[in-house]
């Protein structure tokens, strides 16, 4: 049945003839019968949630409804971006007091210097299929077989989606093992689904054609680095390799983040040795507070923030005694079509930033790297200043602001 006709199909329960969106709404409810637990169906399956269900029906299986997560706005953030300057209105879905607060003075300090420059550098997102073979001059004929046919994969991929387009395929022998390294823009989707079908593509048409037949073989054997911290993409990309950078005025750092450029300077110095020894990938204050908290508002992966959290923070003191700081992030897994980006608050977060549809995915990208960086700024700043845990207290627990000592 092609996938026309299975949407518009008509299902038969009892004697009562259901559309989808009935048939949804009736699966919901079914399911909480058998949960039996009806002060949490009350909160999960409300009104607005019954009504939507079908909507979900291609994000999720076994709908229950959905969960609240309030969202709060910083900004506005000024991004000097490839395309022009523009302010923007970052939505913050989140249950951490303080997080909003500090993302937003971050937003206001750069405001207060200009704003920040941001750029998407490089793009690509991978699938590495393994193979196996019985030795490794099996497996050397088998690159040899693959550096020869490269250009024919191209078209392969063309014939899966007209979005994504390969653009490497490397080979990595381990033993008698390979390791296949297929990298593709994705235009302005995410990607994930979009690489693995194009990837199986490729691999059936290698073992169609290939001289010597492996014994086994795998479509993704973990050295892409999907959803995890990895050094490979550390120096080089997943998603989107996006930096941001700005100089910041000695007296806005001062009145702002009562605190000063050089003592900033000595707490990276002091993170980056801490990150060293406690073997942190990258070298970053806070990265997935941010990331996280966008993802979920703008209807991203949010399990891809175990990558996109990634990257390095860099402070330095100018000649002049001003603030240098730029964040690098080299996995931003961000797209403004497809996957969860449709679905209605999703949609609308992205909405008020300007960027829902074909067209935006660079500028979401650099939103990631410019509110990363706002909150590396306040995060840095706040224990600089000794106001880290003040302001915790008080904006969790509704206490009085008063600042616990002076570290300048």
């Amino acid at each position: 049945m092609d996938a026309s006709k299975a949407r518009n199909k008509k299902v038969v329960v009892g004697a009562e003839t259901l559309g989808n969106f009935a048939q949804a709404s009736y699966d919901a409810a079914r399911r909480w019968s058998r949960l039996g637990v009806p002060g949490a169906r009350d909160e999960i399956l409300d009104q607005k949630a019954s009504s939507r269900a079908e909507v979900y029906q291609r994000n999720i299986e076994s709908y229950i409804g959905t969960v609240e997560t309030p969202v709060g706005i910083a900004g506005p953030l000024r991004i000097h971006g490839r395309d022009g300057s523009t302010d923007y209105c970052v939505p913050l879905a989140t249950t951490e007091a303080a997080l909003v607060a500090s993302y937003n003075r971050g937003a206001r300090l750069l405001m207060a210097s200009g704003g920040c420059n941001a750029r998407v550098v490089n793009e690509a997102v991978s699938r590495t299929p393994m193979f196996a073979f019985d030795s490794l001059v099996d497996a050397e004929q088998f690159v040899a077989f693959i550096r020869t046919h490269r250009d024919t994969y191209g078209a392969i991929v063309e014939q899966v989606t007209a979005h994504g387009r390969l653009i490497g395929a490397e080979t990595v022998i381990e033993g008698n093992h390979v390791y296949l390294d297929l990298r593709y823009t994705t235009g302005d989707a995410s990607g994930q689904n979009m690489v693995t079908f194009a990837s199986n593509a490729i691999l059936q048409s290698i073992l169609q054609d290939s001289p010597v037949t492996p014994q086994y073989w795998f479509l993704e054997a973990n050295f892409s680095g999907d959803k995890k911290a990895s050094a490979k993409s550390l120096g080089d990309v997943r998603g989107k390799r996006v930096i941001a950078d700005i100089t910041i005025p000695r007296d806005v750092v001062e009145q702002q983040l009562h605190t000063t450029p050089q003592r900033m300077v000595d707490y990276w110095y002091a993170g980056a040795i801490g990150g060293v020894m406690s073997g942190t990938t990258g070298i970053q204050g806070h990265f997935a507070n941010g990331l996280a908290a966008l993802y979920l508002a703008c209807g991203q992966d949010i399990a891809c923030v175990a990558e996109s959290a990634t990257g390095v923070t860099r402070m330095e003191l100018t000649a002049g005694g001003d603030l240098y700081t730029s964040v690098t992030l080299p996995n931003i897994m961000v797209g403004t079509v497809g996957g969860g980006t449709g679905l209605p608050s999703a949609k609308a977060c992205l909405n008020i930033l300007g960027l829902s549809g074909p067209g935006h995915s660079n500028a979401l990208a650099e939103v990631c790297v410019a509110i990363v960086l706002a909150g590396e700024l306040s995060i840095i700043g706040a224990f600089c200043s000794g106001d880290f845990a003040m302001a915790h207290h008080a904006l969790s627990r509704g206490t009085a602001m008063k600042r616990s000592n002076d570290n300048d």
